[in-house]
């Protein structure tokens, strides 16, 4: 896998980062983001619609967190661009590249909806 120029560039300025934090016995902590998506989840057989607000932090390798409309989610899972994921009886598919939203209330109601990343 070839890495671009700007990944060399970010691997470098992580190195030359943790450099002197490693030379005091300190760990050096991976650069980190934060993106967040604003999602319209339009949810049936009620026909109302939510706003719902999804904040997924991340470092260099991997999504580190996910919290949706505030609230920290207890685990996810990350298959290819897909976050899966519930909180209370709502399971949660939030699709980054096509930013949709997808839910299920254990069979009972859907929401479906687009998202625009803030």
């Amino acid at each position: 896998m070839k890495m671009h120029a700007l990944g060399w560039a970010l691997a470098l300025a992580a190195a030359s980062l943790a450099g002197p934090a490693l030379a005091q016995g300190k760990k050096a902590n991976p650069p980190t983001g934060e993106v967040t998506l604003v999602c319209e989840a339009s949810y049936q057989p009620a026909r109302t619609t939510w706003t719902r607000t999804v904040r997924i932090g991340y470092d260099k390798t991997r999504v580190r967190s996910v919290l949706i409309d505030g609230v920290p989610v207890y685990t996810f899972s990350v298959r290819d661009t897909v976050i899966l994921t519930a909180v209370d009886n709502e399971r949660i598919q939030i699709d980054t590249a096509a930013q949709t939203w997808t839910s299920d209330f254990r069979g009972q109601a859907t929401g479906e909806g687009r998202c625009e990343r803030q």
